[in-house]
C-alpha cells in the first residue's frame, strides 16, 4: 500500500551503512489497490518538516500512524528537488489550477455526523515564480561555430599538409638529377624551416590560455544532463548548532539518517563589499579589519552578554541600536553586531537582541568556528528523516493519496474519521494537517509572504583558496528594502555541481520576490545584461517565487474540531525553533502524558528471542525496520538448566547460565570453569570477546553506541 521510495547512495554514519529516501519525485508506476486498514489513532496529511516531526514522535510511543500526501515527493514546501525535478515543479506549478471536483459523500455518514469538506491543490502557498536563464542556447551556438570553425581549420590544414607532401615529392624527383652536395643543401633547409616552424608557434596557443580566466562556461544543456547532482531547497535555513532541532536530532537518534556540514564563514555585504565578520574569539583576533582597540572592545562585550546584568534590564523596551552605541562600540562593531551576530532590525528591543546575541553566541564552537549546520544533499532530508523514523515504527506512508472529507460528530464536536480520495472511511482519534488543507478564502487575516531567489552561480561572492566554502550572507535593509539573508552552498554540500555554487536569498515580502530581490542580484552578480567586466559571479540561472510565511500564517476563528491539529509551513527565521515548538505542541495536546521524541534504540541493541523482538522497554513493533539487525553476541539467561553451547565457526561463544557453568575455549587452549554467576572472558580471534551474564540488568546488556552523541554534526568537525 505504501509508495515504492526511490534510494541514493549515503556515507556510512557509525559504521552503519544507512540509506537515504529519494531527493528526487517519487513515481511508481502501479499504484496498490487495496484498501488501507480502516482505523488509526493518528491521520497526518502533508509531509512537512512540523508533520513529520509529529508522526515519527507518535510512532515511537506505539501510536498507529497513517501518513498521506498528495504531492508525488515528501516534504512539501520544505523540499529539495534536483534540477530537473525543480523544472517539472515549476511547470506544474504555472498550470492553471483544476476546478475542484466535488463529490457526494454523504451516504458514508452516520447519523449525527457532518461532513467538513477540504482542499484538494495548494494553489496560494506558491505564486509569482519567474526563471531566469543567462547560460543557455547562446552559448551552445557559440560551441557549435566553434565546432565548425575547427573543422574548417582542419579541412584547410589537411589541403595545406598534402600540398607540402606534393610540392616535397616534386622537390625529390628533382634531387635525383641534381649534384649529391647541392641537393643536400636545399634538402636541409626545408628541413630545418619545417623543424622551427611549431617551435615559434607553440608559445602562441600557451600565452593567452595562461592569460585566461580559470572559470569555465557551463552550459544550460550541461545543467540538465548533470541535473540529478543538484539538490535545490524551496525554503532556506540553517540549524543553531545548540538549537532545537540540533537536540531533538540527536536525542531522537534521527541523526544516524543524515549528514551535516559546517557553515564556515559569516558574511556581511556592506558599502558594496563583501566582508567577513569576526564572530569567534579566532576570528577577531586574526581580523584585519578592526583595530586593536575594537578587537578588546568587541570581546569585552560579548564577554558580557553571556549572563544578564542590571545595565542590560534598564534598556528592557528600548531599541538594541541604542544599546549597543551607549557601550561605546564603533560603526563597525555596531554593524556586526546587529545585523550578523543579533540578525535584528535597528529597532528591535534590547531584550529581543541580546537572547538573539547569546544564542548566537552559545552555538559557537559546539562544531566549528561558527554557529550553524547544514545538511549534506539538503534541508529537505531533515523531514525524510523523521519519516523514516515513523516508518520504522510502523508508520504507513503514501504519496499521491489525500482526504477529502472530516466526518465531525456534532455533539462532541470532534473528528470521529475521514474519508480518503478512494472513498473509503478511516477511523482516527486525532487529525495533523497542514494549513493548505483549509480554505484559505475563510481565514480572517490574508496570510503574510517572504519572498526568494534560487541562484546557479559559477563563482563564490567572496572567492579564496578554498572552493570548500559554505557561507552564510547578511544584507542590512536599505532604502526601504527589507534585510535579506543569503545561504551560498558550495560543491562540498552535495547540492550543486563542481564549478557552481548554490545561492539562496530570503526577505520578507514587499512586492514581488523578483521585485524585492533582484536589484541586489543585479549589484553583487553579473548576468548577460550586465556590461561592466569585473571579477563578480555570473548567474547561470534564477529563480523567484514567493512562499506563505507560516509564522504569519494564522487559522484563528475557524471552526475547527478539538482534536484536529493544524501545522504552519516555514517561517521567515533562519533556524528550525517555530517548526519544533509547533511539533512538540501538537504532540503534548495528543499525548499528553508521553515523552516527546524519546531515543530509539540502535540496531545493535535489539534482541531477538525467537520470533518475539524486544528492546530495553521490551517493544514488539519494530519488526518493519530493515536495517536492524540482531547483534551476534547475545547472552541468554536459562537458570534452571544445564547448558553448554559452543560456537566454533562463527568464533562466537554464547554464556548461558546455572549455578554451575562450565566454558571451554578450544581454539584458545583454555578452560576456564566459573561458578555462582562470574563473568567468562574469553580471547577468541578479534581479540577480546566479552560476555557477562548477571539477571541483573546493569550486567546484562550489548552497548553499541548509548547516546549516539557523536552521531551526525558531532561526529564530523573534519567535514567542513
Amino acid at each position: 500500500m505504501t509508495e515504492h521510495m526511490k534510494k541514493n547512495n549515503t556515507p556510512k554514519i557509525n559504521n552503519e551503512h544507512v540509506s537515504s529516501w529519494s531527493h528526487d519525485r517519487v513515481f511508481s508506476a502501479n499504484m496498490a489497490t487495496e484498501d488501507l486498514p480502516s482505523e488509526f489513532d493518528i491521520v497526518i496529511l502533508g509531509t512537512g518538516l512540523v508533520e513529520s516531526v509529529v508522526a515519527a514522535a507518535c510512532s515511537r510511543v506505539g501510536q498507529r500512524v497513517l501518513h498521506l500526501d498528495r504531492r508525488s515527493y515528501y516534504a512539501a514546501n520544505w523540499a529539495s528537488f534536483t534540477f530537473n525535478g525543480l523544472l517539472t515543479w515549476i511547470q506544474e506549478q504555472n498550470e492553471e489550477p483544476k476546478p475542484e471536483e466535488v463529490r457526494d459523500w454523504s451516504g458514508i455518514r452516520e447519523e449525527g455526523e457532518e461532513l467538513i469538506h477540504l482542499s484538494q491543490a495548494d494553489s496560494t502557498s506558491i505564486t509569482n515564480l519567474q526563471v531566469f536563464s543567462y547560460a543557455s542556447e547562446e552559448e551552445e551556438e557559440e560551441e557549435e561555430e566553434e565546432a565548425a570553425n575547427s573543422t574548417e581549420e582542419e579541412r584547410v590544414a589537411d589541403e595545406e599538409a598534402v600540398k607540402e607532401s606534393s610540392e616535397t615529392e616534386s622537390a625529390d624527383s628533382k634531387e635525383e638529377e641534381e649534384e649529391e652536395e647541392g641537393a643536400g643543401e636545399e634538402e636541409e633547409q626545408p628541413i630545418q624551416a619545417k623543424g622551427k616552424e611549431p617551435e615559434a608557434d607553440q608559445p602562441g596557443p600557451s600565452s593567452p590560455g595562461q592569460s585566461e580566466p580559470s572559470r569555465k562556461k557551463i552550459s544550460y544543456a550541461q545543467l540538465v544532463k548533470e541535473g540529478r547532482r543538484f539538490n535545490i531547497d524551496l525554503v532556506s535555513k540553517l540549524l543553531f548548532s545548540r538549537g532545537s532541532l540540533v537536540d531533538l536530532l540527536i536525542k531522537s537518534n534521527v541523526s544516524r539518517y543524515a549528514e551535516f556540514k559546517n557553515i564556515t564563514r559569516i558574511l556581511t555585504y556592506r558599502h558594496g563589499n563583501i566582508e567577513q565578520v569576526p564572530c569567534s574569539r579566532a576570528d577577531v583576533f586574526a581580523s584585519r579589519q578592526l583595530s586593536v582597540v575594537e578587537k578588546r572592545k568587541l570581546m569585552r562585550f560579548l564577554t558580557s552578554c553571556v549572563e544578564e546584568t542590571e545595565e542590560q534590564t534598564a534598556y528592557h523596551g528600548r531599541p538594541y541600536l541604542e544599546f549597543l552605541q551607549d557601550q561605546q562600540l564603533g560603526d563597525n562593531l555596531q554593524h556586526f553586531l546587529l545585523h550578523s551576530i543579533a540578525m535584528v532590525a535597528e529597532d528591535t528591543p534590547t531584550e529581543e537582541g541580546l537572547a538573539s546575541t547569546r544564542h548566537f553566541l552559545r552555538s559557537l564552537g559546539r562544531y566549528g568556528n561558527t554557529p550553524f549546520l547544514f545538511p549534506v544533499y539538503g534541508l529537505g532530508e531533515i523531514p525524510q528523516c523523521f519519516c523514516r523514523m515513523s516508518a520504522v515504527f510502523g508508520g504507513i506512508y503514501c504519496l499521491r493519496h489525500s482526504v477529502h472529507c472530516l466526518i465531525v460528530d456534532r455533539d462532541a464536536h470532534s473528528c470521529k474519521a475521514v474519508i480518503d480520495s478512494r472513498g473509503q472511511r478511516i477511523s482516527c482519534s486525532h487529525v495533523v494537517m497542514e494549513a493548505s488543507y483549509l480554505d484559505r478564502s475563510r481565514m480572517a487575516t490574508p496570510p503574510r509572504f517572504l519572498s526568494r531567489a534560487v541562484l546557479i552561480t559559477d563563482s563564490s561572492v567572496l572567492p579564496s583558496e578554498s572552493n570548500q566554502q559554505i557561507s552564510m550572507v547578511t544584507v542590512p535593509p536599505e532604502g526601504g528594502s527589507p534585510a535579506v539573508k543569503i545561504v551560498e552552498l558550495s560543491p562540498s554540500s552535495m547540492t550543486c555541481i563542481p564549478g557552481t555554487y548554490l545561492v539562496h536569498l530570503t526577505c520578507r515580502s514587499v512586492g514581488s520576490a523578483h521585485q524585492d530581490l533582484s536589484p541586489l542580484v543585479t549589484r553583487m552578480f553579473r548576468t548577460t545584461e550586465t556590461r561592466e567586466e569585473d571579477q563578480r559571479p555570473s548567474v547561470l540561472w534564477s529563480l523567484y517565487f514567493n512562499m506563505v510565511d507560516g509564522m504569519e500564517s494564522s487559522v484563528e476563528g475557524l471552526p475547527l474540531p478539538s482534536n484536529v491539529h493544524i501545522c504552519h509551513g516555514p517561517d521567515s527565521a533562519l533556524g528550525h525553533e517555530d517548526a519544533v515548538q509547533q511539533a512538540a505542541s501538537i504532540f503534548q495536546r495528543i499525548l499528553p502524558e508521553e515523552e516527546f521524541c524519546p531515543p530509539a534504540p540502535n540496531p545493535e541493541d535489539i534482541v531477538y528471542d525467537g520470533d518475539n523482538m524486544s528492546t530495553g522497554e521490551d517493544r514488539g513493533d519494530m519488526g518493519q525496520d530493515d536495517e536492524q539487525h540482531p547483534e551476534q553476541n547475545q547472552n541468554q539467561e536459562n537458570p534452571d538448566a544445564e547448558q553448554n553451547q559452543e560456537n566454533l565457526d562463527a568464533g562466537q561463544n554464547q554464556n548461558q547460565e546455572n549455578r554451575n557453568q562450565n566454558q571451554e575455549n578450544l581454539d584458545a587452549g583454555q578452560n576456564q570453569n566459573q561458578e555462582n554467576r562470574n563473568q567468562n572472558q574469553e580471547n577468541l580471534d578479534a581479540g577480546q570477546n566479552q560476555n557477562q551474564e548477571n539477571p541483573d540488568p546493569e550486567q546484562n546488556q550489548n552497548h553499541g553506541n548509548p547516546e549516539l552523541q557523536s552521531v551526525g554534526p558531532e561526529e564530523r568537525p573534519s567535514s567542513s
